[in-house]
């Protein structure tokens, strides 16, 4: 009996240390992520004003690809998007954006978003217009505080 009694509340002791174990990577499963722009972005159908924004998975469960972009106090919801996975060879410890510029002036078009720590992370879809300014656009990608120039902090 005194056994069993050991066996239940080890029991709990994991349960309770896997409960907040999952808790404490709830951003993760969602890849929220706050992102602060010094300047007008445009994103597919709209262009977001210079200030801080919660990126997130709407639906971490099911379909990894359809990202919400909400302001900071998640108060007001900007957009849903559709976006197609993006690969990297290398995954950095910070959240990683690329940007274009395009060269008909315009605010930058943000291309793709990486959560840290992943090789799989968001490239944003735009018209078929908007995908040809992007391709002869100057990118850079910015990881954490650090920008790299063209393609180098995105992986490819």
């Amino acid at each position: 009996m005194r056994i069993n009694k050991l066996y239940i509340a080890l029991g709990f002791v994991i349960a309770f240390a896997l409960f907040f174990e999952i808790a404490a990577h709830a951003d993760q499963t969602n890849e929220l992520t706050r992102i602060a722009f010094n300047a007008p972005v445009q994103i597919p159908g709209q262009i977001l004003p210079a200030g801080t924004y919660i990126f997130e998975l709407a639906d971490p469960a099911g379909d990894q690809n359809l990202v919400r972009i909400f302001n900071t106090d998640r108060t007001v919801l900007y957009t849903t998007l559709q976006t197609v996975s993006a690969e990297r060879r290398e995954p950095t410890g910070d959240t990683a954006i690329t940007m274009a510029n395009p060269e008909s002036g315009g605010p930058e078009m943000l291309v793709k978003w990486f959560y840290p720590g992943e090789l799989i992370g968001h490239q944003f879809m735009y018209s078929k217009q908007q995908e040809q300014q992007i391709a002869h656009a100057v990118q850079e990608t910015v990881v954490g505080h650090r920008v790299l120039p063209g393609s180098e902090g995105a992986g490819e």
